[in-house]
């Protein structure tokens, strides 16, 4: 069978919100304002929860056959690599040189000598 229940579901889904919550409104570590990026970082903690027993292993207490201790760790991880290469692209795009247009002198003035 493929897929998982719902319980497990809801549990990944609670770890993903709790870690969310916290990245975005407790230590407001953030690259977007406002509740679509608190939404946005709900799911990437969702799959990095989801992800985290197959990356960080199985150990610790597990409910539903989630690892608790790897959940929180995969949340954290993906939440921060997120919003960290989100940063990181911005300012990677601010620091290319804007084009701009060659100055024309105009005709009969000659040019200043520095």
């Amino acid at each position: 069978m493929l897929g998982m229940s719902f319980l497990p579901f809801v549990i990944l889904t609670l770890v993903g919100v709790v870690v969310a919550v916290i990245y975005h409104n407790g230590i407001r570590y953030r690259f977007l304002e406002g509740n679509d990026a608190l939404f946005g970082k709900m799911i990437v903690g969702w799959l990095g929860a989801w992800l985290g027993s197959p990356v960080f292993g199985h150990w610790s207490g597990k409910i539903e056959n989630v690892y608790i201790v790897p959940a929180i760790l995969g949340a954290i991880a993906a939440i921060q690599l997120t919003v960290l290469t989100c940063k990181a692209l911005a300012k990677m795009a601010s620091l290319r040189p804007a084009v701009t247009e060659e100055k024309k002198e105009r005709p009969g003035k000659p040019a200043m000598a520095a």
